[in-house]
């Protein structure tokens, strides 16, 4: 609402008549002579209203206008220009400067009235805006402070989340194993690993939990645990000997076996892909079932690729699902890559997927590469095939390496 109102004028017997009204209307009035000791009391009070005529001596009422626009203030202040210019450039001129409405000399109370109300009304949906405004930011503020508070937690989550492949690289003498686990988000679904069986096996996985965020990553802590390098009495694809030592399940049989747990253990909708693989040391033999998770790549020492598996059923999603194994014989130089569908399922941007072929193309080109530095060498040619745009899910790999004879180095 319009309660204080500035009258300025070089005329005496303008300003009394004007304030005379004002004053009958219930405004309290203030008055100034000129414009520099108008914009003086603008400082020290902000008026609602300002009525200012045009022609004065010195700083003239457009001037006025465009200084009093320019002084900073909490609140919209509404001007009215009296003046005696009716042409349209002039009035062009005045809303320029930062007018918002005009009265003919002499001044017509009537009209006065009027105009006043009009920019009562324009003044209330003004305030009412800030004032929705200020509530807007206000609970912006809020919100961004959830924010943040969830994103320092997302941070420490996925600190967390890295922290189950604490062991990306281990020699196990005849072979080597190197893990890569990104996440597209802060954290994601997908989880690689290795546990030791005994001296000459151990077994290695890839799981891509459906979904993305949260939920997902919560879910790989919980197979984390099922699959434990450190807890081997809780590992499920363990089973402990009678000489006090550990063997291992069949593949297919941990798969089925963590299938049956997901379904009565866990009231949840996702589901997961898995590949676990039992490896010989000793002897390159390799045992592996695939459940729903994409084939394995086989490269062999002279740089060929090939890549197949039998698919499978994801785990979590049928009661009694069974699971096949295959078998791979793995040679010195061979390796062994099990890699989540974010890298065969990589877009570049007209939306063509990398596919199969595509990361056989990869792996023949980094075939002098090795260990982590071949898993960091298929991330850049990754974000070169998607045009550095970022990866719209997680990229995991287990690389198992055999090493190279000693008559072939």
């Amino acid at each position: 609402m319009i309660r204080d109102v500035l009258v300025v004028d070089d005329s005496r017997l303008q300003r009394k008549i004007l304030s005379a009204s004002l004053k009958k209307w219930g405004f309290c009035v203030r008055e100034a002579d000129d414009a520099a000791t108008a914009l003086k009391m603008c400082e020290d009070v902000p008026p609602d209203l300002v009525l200012s005529d045009w022609m004065m001596p010195g700083m003239n009422g457009l001037e006025f206008c465009r200084a009093f626009r320019a002084m900073p203030r909490e609140r919209y202040g509404y001007f009215i220009l009296l003046t005696s210019k009716s042409e349209k450039n002039e009035i062009a001129n005045g809303l320029d400067a930062g007018a918002d409405d005009f009265l003919t000399k002499p001044v017509n109370a009537p009209e006065l009235r009027a105009r006043i109300a009009a920019g009562e009304r324009i003044l209330q949906m003004e305030r009412e805006l800030g004032d929705k405004n200020r509530l807007i930011k206000s609970t912006l503020d809020e919100l961004q402070k959830l924010y943040d508070s969830l994103d320092n937690d997302l941070i420490e989550a996925k600190k967390l989340q890295q922290s189950l492949v604490s062991d990306k690289y281990r020699d196990f003498g005849y072979a080597e194993v190197s893990l890569l686990l990104q996440s597209s988000g802060h954290v994601g679904g997908d989880l690689v690993g290795m546990f030791p069986i005994n001296d000459t096996r151990v077994g290695i996985y890839g799981i891509d939990v459906s979904g993305h965020g949260i939920s997902s990553a919560l879910m790989t802590a919980r197979l984390a645990g099922y699959l434990s390098a450190s807890a081997l009495d809780q590992n499920v694809a363990l089973v402990k000997s009678a000489f006090g030592g550990y063997t291992s399940r069949p593949p297919a049989e941990t798969i089925a076996t963590l299938n049956q747990l997901i379904l009565e253990e866990m009231e949840t909708e996702l589901y997961f892909t898995l590949l676990l693989a039992e490896v010989h040391l000793d002897t390159g033999r390799v045992i592996m079932a695939q459940a729903g998770h994409p084939s394995p790549a086989i490269q062999r020492a002279n740089g060929t690729v090939e890549i197949d598996g039998p698919g499978g059923l994801p785990v979590g999603l049928i009661e009694g699902a069974t699971y096949d194994q295959f078998e791979v014989t793995l040679h010195p130089g061979d390796r062994l890559l099990i890699q989540s569908d974010g890298m065969v399922e990589c877009a570049d941007l007209d939306g063509n997927l990398l596919g199969e072929e595509g990361l056989a193309r990869i792996l023949t080109s980094l075939k002098q590469t090795r260990g982590r530095a071949c898993l960091e060498s298929i991330i850049w040619k990754l974000n070169e095939y998607a045009s550095d745009q970022d990866f719209d899910d997680d990229v995991s790999a287990v690389l198992l390496e055999f090493k190279p004879s000693p008559c072939a180095v």
